[in-house]
């Protein structure tokens, strides 16, 4: 084998190489969310604090993968058919089943033994509700991705459905020991689950918005969140969820009065008033 051959044999490993990458990442993803519900199934023995913790970790590392692997096949030009139904396979167990699991050992498990049936009924009807609506959101995105503005999300993304779960966790690991505290949660696992199968539009920033002052409003956001990283450890991840559903809920009331500062998806039913 000459030269010539060597560099052409080496030039098709690095070409099929690059299709393998962000399948990797999406299986990386994967095994994040499998660990977090290890982690999460090791709570109901000693030290659940630790195991809960590490739990709700391991899916913020998995968002952060779900992240990667789409950004790094459009980088390389390796987008597949493939890689799609991968990534929304992983995401069902990523971002539907983890998190339930986590919430459903933070929320109901420690109680679960000595509660009275409807407390059990409402953490069992909470906990599959929110990989219910997690399944729909994904399925709906498969459907809907080529017909919707891509700046925009049809609904809460499943990554921050299982960040608002995470989140929870981090600010608070001990888990809950009284009924009003189940109920408490087991209504934000119905409300987040709503927001996901909802018809409201989230911002995606994957892609760059059209007009300079829609960018200044997003660099003056991303400025906002890195300051409340430096200055609230472990309630940064809680400050951050709520700083997206409150903003992204803002801007769609700013929308129906009127606003242009940012400018309204199309291909969604927004009417705004002239």
């Amino acid at each position: 084998m000459n030269n010539e051959e060597r560099k052409e044999r080496r030039r098709r490993v690095v070409a099929k190489s690059k299709f393998v990458l962000p399948s990797i990442i999406t299986l990386l993803s994967m095994l994040c969310s499998f660990s977090s519900v290890v982690m999460s199934i090791n709570a109901a023995g000693d030290d659940p604090k630790y195991f809960l913790t590490c739990a709700a970790y391991f899916l913020i590392i998995a968002g952060v993968c779900d992240g990667l692997d789409g950004r790094i096949a459009r980088a390389t030009n390796t987008t597949s058919e493939f890689g799609v139904q991968l990534d929304s396979l992983a995401d069902v167990l990523s971002f539907g089943m983890a998190p339930a699991v986590l919430a459903y050992q933070y929320g109901f498990c420690q109680i679960g033994a000595n509660a009275n049936p409807q407390v059990r009924a409402a953490s069992w009807a909470a906990s599959f509700f929110f990989v219910a609506c997690s399944a729909l959101r994904l399925a709906r995105f498969n459907v809907q991705v080529s017909f919707v503005d891509t700046r925009f999300f049809v609904g809460m993304p499943t990554p921050v459905g299982a960040a608002c779960v995470a989140s929870i966790i981090l600010y608070n690991p001990n888990p809950i020991t009284t009924s009003l505290q189940v109920y408490s949660f087991a209504l934000e696992l119905f409300l987040v689950g709503l927001l996901m199968v909802s018809n409201i539009p989230f911002p995606s920033f994957k892609k760059r918005f059209k007009t300079q002052r829609s960018t200044n409003w997003v660099t003056t956001g991303t400025a906002i969140i890195l300051l409340a990283m430096i200055m609230r450890n472990n309630q940064f991840l809680l400050i951050l969820c709520a700083a997206y559903l409150i903003s992204a809920i803002a801007i769609n009331a700013a929308w129906k009065l009127g606003w242009h500062g940012i400018e309204p998806p199309v291909n969604m039913d927004i009417k705004i008033s002239k």
